[in-house]
């Protein structure tokens, strides 16, 4: 039996008040494509930190083993240099420099002490053509889509004679197209014979691209798994993430559904800066106390666009149309106006939109309602801490006190957090756009929970998800947007992933 090209030993890693990995062991074959699994939290990211250098050695316990030399790796150049590249899921590209800029960024081409440009530009070319994307080498990154950005930073790590590739959740924010060629790549370079770990949360995809797969709980490594046995099933995964089965991946619900709170008629919306475009198209849809009300559509079908309109007028321009609350039409042209109103928007980026990373949680969860906390124009700080304590224990949020950075967090948590700002503020309608988005399924069961329990306390919520499962297994009925237009309304009982399929691909009339 050959040697691993890498193998990690007993690695430890404690942060302030928290064992963030307790004596993790991996070992990665040469070649292969070796998952890494486990909730939220679990240590999975830590652990390639601690790989790539982003972590020095010193600061951990245990060893790294890399083509059978122990590796003490001070920083991520140290780590590059031995032919180890991480692509983190918050992707590090300059918007403002251009592909071939970004390609070899820190790692120039260059003669005489001065960047040598037709060099850059067409050893840039070729990493292109490798990665499959047929992009102009001075194209700025910030005009080229999420998914042709992820392959800019693997063309990025090929340039640095790659011999063990991380990618941490590569198809988080992809579409299914972008996400299948991404996966086809992997699997070409290792036809190449350059091994890859991939963390990600998609499971489906792990089984379709993975050799084996490790899965790690509670900072502790659970077991390795053999993908291609045959009898390693996406629920045997889960049971090793979660510790326990899960049969049923929603939880049970009796829906009690009452009279209509949201109304939307005639709803059109044009670019904000394109103006004859139009975006969204006389949507008509309502929503009512006590139902959740989903929205499947393609990637740039229109769904956060229609979202964002609803909510203040937070996209787009032109935007015509009328809404009406418990049947009385409303002006909410504004956010605050929203708000006041009880239209609650939770974003899809909820590190861009959502939340304020480098603030407390206590502050992210009072944020949107500060009013319900003041007195005389001074927030009750005492009251504050109390409401964010009680939220952390109510919806599990783990983290060491409310006093502790959001940035910091799982995605599930921060998550929860967001779910608990607008708790908070206790709208009347919650939109949730991609609300599991980057979490894994136990969190994901969570956030379902949670979903539930407002809907029981009468609150009217609209989700929006890619995931057709996702969709049908916590609605109570679906809209379909297909190029803007309300393509079809299905009640739960009669949809399928067929049904709901055929009308988001339905063209334009």
């Amino acid at each position: 039996m050959t040697q691993p090209i890498l193998e990690m030993r007993g690695i430890t890693k404690t942060f302030p008040g928290v064992r963030a990995l307790d004596g993790v062991d991996l070992a990665v074959e040469r070649g292969e494509v070796h998952a890494i699994c486990g909730e939220n939290g679990a240590g999975k990211s830590t652990l390639m930190k601690i790989l790539s250098g982003v972590y020095p050695h010193g600061t951990y316990d245990g060893d790294i083993v890399f083509e059978g030399q122990t590796a003490s790796f001070r920083d991520i150049k140290d780590s590059e240099h031995s032919g180890i590249v991480i692509i983190h899921q918050e992707l590090a590209l300059s918007p403002y420099l251009s592909i071939a800029e970004n390609i070899f960024l820190g790692n120039e081409r260059s003669r005489a002490g001065f960047v040598d440009w037709n060099a850059t530009n067409l050893e840039a070319s070729k990493l292109l053509k490798r990665v499959g994307l047929r992009v102009n080498p001075v194209t700025r990154a910030q005009d080229i889509g999420v998914g042709a950005q992820q392959l800019v930073e693997i063309a990025k790590a090929l340039s640095k004679d790659v011999k063990l590739l991380i990618l941490d959740e590569p198809t988080a924010a992809l579409n299914d197209e972008d996400s299948a060629h991404l996966l086809s790549l992997v699997s070409g370079l290792k036809a190449e014979g350059i091994t890859s770990i991939i963390i990600s949360h998609k499971l489906n995809e792990i089984r379709a691209i993975a050799d084996s797969v490790t899965i790690i709980r509670d900072g502790k490594t659970i077991e390795t798994l053999g993908i291609h046995d045959g009898s390693v099933t996406e629920d045997r995964i889960i049971k090793g993430m979660v510790g326990r089965d899960m049969a049923h991946r929603y939880p049970q619900r009796t829906p009690s559904i009452g009279e209509e709170v949201l109304r939307v008629e005639g709803w059109t919306v044009h670019h904000p800066q394109e103006h004859h475009r139009v975006i969204v198209d006389n949507a008509h849809l309502n929503v009512r106390a006590g139902e959740i009300v989903g929205i499947a559509g393609l990637m740039g079908a229109g769904r956060t666009e229609l979202a964002m309109s609803i909510f203040g007028h937070s996209y787009g321009s032109a935007i015509s149309g009328r809404l009406y609350k418990n049947g009385k039409e409303i002006k909410a042209n504004t956010v605050g106006a929203a708000i006041k109103h009880g239209i609650a928007y939770a974003t899809e980026d909820r590190k861009r939109y959502g939340l304020n990373l480098i603030e407390d949680i206590k502050r992210n969860i009072s944020g949107a309602a500060l009013d319900k906390l003041a007195s005389l124009g001074w927030v009750d700080g005492k009251q504050e801490t109390v409401v964010a304590n009680d939220y952390r224990r109510s919806m599990n949020i783990k983290a060491p006190s409310v006093s502790a950075i959001t940035g910091k967090l799982s995605g599930g948590n921060q998550q929860k957090v967001v779910l608990s700002k607008w708790m908070f503020a206790d709208p009347d309608v919650l939109i949730l756009d991609e609300p599991t988005r980057g979490i894994d399924v136990g969190a994901k069961y969570e956030i379902y929970t949670i979903i539930n329990k407002l809907a029981a306390e009468g609150k009217a919520i609209i989700v929006i998800s890619s995931e057709l499962p996702e969709l049908l297994g916590i609605c109570d009925r679906i809209y379909t947007l297909a190029e803007g237009v309300i393509t079809a309304e299905v009640p739960i009982a009669d949809a399928t992933p067929e049904y709901l399929m055929q009308h988001m691909t339905k063209e334009k009339d």
